[in-house]
């Protein structure tokens, strides 16, 4: 491990204030987890007792890069690793832009936060030079602030941060981790984590390099590798458009949720599409380390209500689920309601599900004005959908309960409600309707930290074969996850030239055989952690919703997807991972052939 890693990781009990650094090498085996999700999923293994509190000084906070991280393969990232308070099962949140490089050039594959301060901390990283510093005077800022009090008082602009604002702080359940203002580690709840531990920030800063064991190979293959990425057609709309592009794709097709995913076509749908927002809105294009895609679209707000505000976005799931799920066109409010969630530090893909949840809830009678504070909490309405992003942030009146995600707001609100509750195993779903496209829904009630859509992505392939499908993306995506590479250039890149860049940088010698088999160790790892927390095959299902009520509209009209289509789908998926067709659970000669028995045992 003298190339392509770091050498070290640094862990800190915030406890005892114990600070410990260890070689990498010694720590894990790299050609059977490779590093990042890997990584991140074998401490968790070893290091948390089953069913402990995801809030309490028990849980573990991972920040893990990959081998190829920091180097000139396009976008490799960094992933925050915990378990999750949003649905008790593991969690990696995945974060772009620059922290994860810094932390490599400062001599790091993973920081580990153990414990909890007894006052507000945030951890300085300077090389070698590592502290625990107070943050009384950060606790309550919002992470723009945040970010910029640091810096401002080292006196380095260039300083990387991950922090957190309000929402981590009160622990809301969705909280996330902001970085460099604009990017974020947003599913899961890493960021109330984070605030469990009163850790409200990591600065970064790192002026080593990484060893390469044969560079000219592999600046060949990560050149082959950039040059795909521009000739792609996908790739180009997405450079010019970002995620939004798919606004109307999705909108088009019947994927698209609208109002408490009741409906898969939203009627104001181009108000909301990438064409509107670079006419009227975005700036300039953004990229995070060594990528050529530039994805990230910086905006300003011109006129209006809402003038000056500035943001990276919208991207596609904030505009469907804080626009189009809540019932909202006017894209400057979205904007606006994007930059406060940001601020916050709140994730928009379940704050949107839970507001629209609320929503629903008000519009059936479930709640009112008085529950409300005198909102009028009806679809459409976009000045109840600021004043709520900023209740549940605080904690404030109905923010409380709505703080803690659509399931459990469920569960106190009352049973009726569990039929349009939009979550799989407490995790708000994505951007993406599955009642016309069932193998999403399959990679839904599959996914290893609940309702999650970058596991698997079936929508181009729903004609046949999807079981097969899932299976064999969400193997090869959690190898790419070990790397850390970026989602949106997995497929263009491919495994080929990914295997190519590991080897080269690392010396290892693995075959593509070999790196797919990473990815199906690391999914049934994470498979055996949440079995461990008591999640099985009764788990693995989708909300009410989605299996009893047919779409109402669009060229999909009537179609659902049943309960005894998923049982279909779940049965041979098991079967083919060869996991207990009865409860979900990898079997014995599953584990051996994956080398798991040493983890399992």
């Amino acid at each position: 491990m003298s190339y392509g890693y770091a050498g070290k990781i640094l862990a800190m009990d915030l406890t005892s204030q114990k600070i410990q650094k260890t070689s990498t090498e010694n720590y894990f085996d790299a050609e059977l987890f490779v590093g990042g999700k890997g990584l991140g999923a074998l401490i968790l293994w070893r290091e948390l007792k089953p069913h402990i509190d995801p809030l309490s000084p028990e849980n573990v906070l991972v920040f893990s890069t990959g081998p190829l991280t920091g180097t000139l393969c396009p976008s490799a990232r960094m992933c925050i690793v915990a378990k999750s308070p949003s649905t008790n099962t593991f969690c990696d949140s995945h974060i772009g832009g620059h922290l994860g490089s810094e932390i490599k050039f400062a001599g790091y594959d993973a920081i580990i936060v153990r414990g909890k301060s007894e006052r507000p901390v945030y951890l300085w990283v300077n090389n070698e030079e590592v502290e625990i510093c107070d943050a009384k005077h950060l606790w309550g800022l919002d992470t723009f602030h945040t970010e910029e009090k640091i810096r401002n008082e080292r006196n380095d602009p260039t300083i990387r941060i991950a922090c957190i604002g309000p929402a981590g702080e009160h622990l809301v359940k969705f909280a996330l981790v902001n970085t460099e203002r604009y990017r974020q580690a947003g599913r899961g709840g890493i960021g109330a984590v984070m605030g469990s531990k009163n850790l409200k920030a990591l600065a970064v800063q790192g002026s080593g390099q990484i060893r390469i064991h044969n560079l000219e190979s592999f600046i060949r293959v990560a050149k082959e590798a950039r040059e795909a990425i521009l000739e792609n057609k996908t790739i180009r709309a997405r450079r010019r458009w970002g995620t939004a592009r798919s606004v109307l794709f999705s909108s088009d097709r019947d994927l698209f949720p609208t109002r408490n995913f009741r409906e898969a076509t939203f009627e104001a749908a181009e108000n909301l599409s990438a064409e509107v927002f670079e006419k009227r809105f975005w700036v300039k294009h953004k990229a995070c380390h060594g990528c050529p895609v530039n994805c990230g679209k910086l905006g300003v707000v011109r006129s209006g209500t809402y003038a000056g505000t500035v943001v990276e976005g919208a991207e596609y799931e904030t505009a469907s689920l804080v626009g189009a799920n809540c019932g909202i066109s006017n894209h400057e409010a979205i904007v606006y309601a994007n930059m406060l969630c940001d601020k916050l530090g709140l994730d928009t893909i379940s704050t949107g599900n839970v507001i629209a949840f609320a929503m629903e809830c008000y519009e059936k009678g479930m709640l009112t004005t008085k529950d409300t504070d005198g909102l009028q909490l009806n679809f459409g309405n976009e000045e109840a959908l600021i004043k709520m992003i900023q209740k549940i942030a605080t904690r404030e009146d109905v923010g409380n309960l709505l703080a803690d995600g659509v399931k459990q707001y469920s569960e106190k609100v009352g049973e009726k409600t569990g039929a349009f509750a939009m979550h799989v195993k407490g995790l708000e779903l994505p951007g993406w309707g599955v009642r016309a496209a069932p193998g999403m829904g399959l990679a839904y009630a599959t996914a290893d930290r609940g309702g999650c859509h970058m596991r698997a992505w079936t929508t181009r392939h729903e004609i046949s074969g999807v079981v097969e499908i899932v299976k064999s993306q969400q193997d090869y995506y959690a190898a790419c996850d070990c790397l850390v590479a970026c989602q949106f250039v997995k497929d263009v890149v491919g495994k080929e030239r990914y295997v190519q860049m590991l080897n080269a940088a690392t010396g290892m010698q693995m075959t593509t055989d070999d790196f797919v088999k990473v990815g199906e160790r690391i999914w049934n790892l994470t498979r055996l952690f949440n079995v461990r927390e008591g999640f099985g095959r009764k788990d693995d299902t989708l909300p009410k919703r989605m299996l009893t009520e047919p779409l109402p509209s669009g060229i999909a009209k009537g179609q659902r997807l049943t309960q005894a289509q998923l049982d279909q789908m779940l049965d041979e998926y098991y079967e083919l991972r060869r996991w207990s067709i009865q409860t979900g659970t990898p079997s014995k000669e599953k584990l051996r052939e994956l080398e798991l028995n040493p983890v399992n045992s």
